[in-house]
């Protein structure tokens, strides 16, 4: 038998790694063979999984908490456990699903039903993040339809911005002058001046 490694993933760096470390307490990897990503799986980018993976030999064996620590999605999953069940040729025990162990059934039956079991936990997992994405954007449409604002406050007007907005207007003074005597970017005092040309004609 190879070395016995252990993986981690949460996917963001305010997610704690707990309730993972936790679920390999009990097993035989040696702590320097723990590897922990604390960033999106977005992209895949996850230097730490990928030094691992350099790492990995021919009858290592590396445990994961659960199938969706591999990928974010269904072919990211299946193309991850393919590189690493044939082409590292190592073992891999998902922990949340004990028969995703590939020390297991080696023969072509035992095989045939891990790949089945993969590629279903691989899109029911895929699926839900997916209807993660469907109920937030729901989530935020009916929010949106109750008044409820996203995003940063707007700025209050400047004491001065009356004043100032009317010598713009007048050409007294130039878009740059007026922004900088509000204390604003040309942008952001061109955008209250259409606000607020917008609300006198609406008054």
């Amino acid at each position: 038998m190879g070395s016995i490694y252990g993986y981690i993933r949460v996917s963001s760096r305010d997610q704690k790694e707990d309730r993972q470390i936790a679920a390999f307490r009990d097993l035989p990897i040696p702590q320097k063979n723990i590897y922990i990503d604390k960033q999106s799986g977005k992209d895949f980018n996850r230097p730490l999984y990928r030094h691992m993976v350099n790492r990995l030999k021919k009858d290592d064996l590396l445990y994961i908490k659960s199938i969706d620590r591999l990928g974010r999605n269904y072919e990211e999953i299946l193309e991850q456990w393919r590189v690493l069940t044939k082409e590292k040729e190592i073992d891999i025990v998902v922990l949340d699903m004990p028969l995703l162990d590939t020390r297991r059934g080696k023969d072509l039956m035992g095989t045939f039903l891990s790949d089945i079991v993969l590629q279903v936990l691989s899109f029911v997992a895929e699926n839900e993040r997916t209807n993660i994405r469907r109920r937030q954007a729901e989530g935020i449409a009916v929010a949106k339809a109750k008044g409820v604002k996203f995003g940063r406050p707007a700025l209050p007007y400047p004491d001065n911005f009356q004043e100032t907005y009317k010598e713009w207007r007048k050409k007294k003074i130039s878009l740059r002058q007026a922004a900088d005597t509000c204390g604003m970017p040309i942008s952001t005092f061109y955008g209250k001046a259409k606000k607020y040309e917008n609300s006198l004609q609406k008054g």
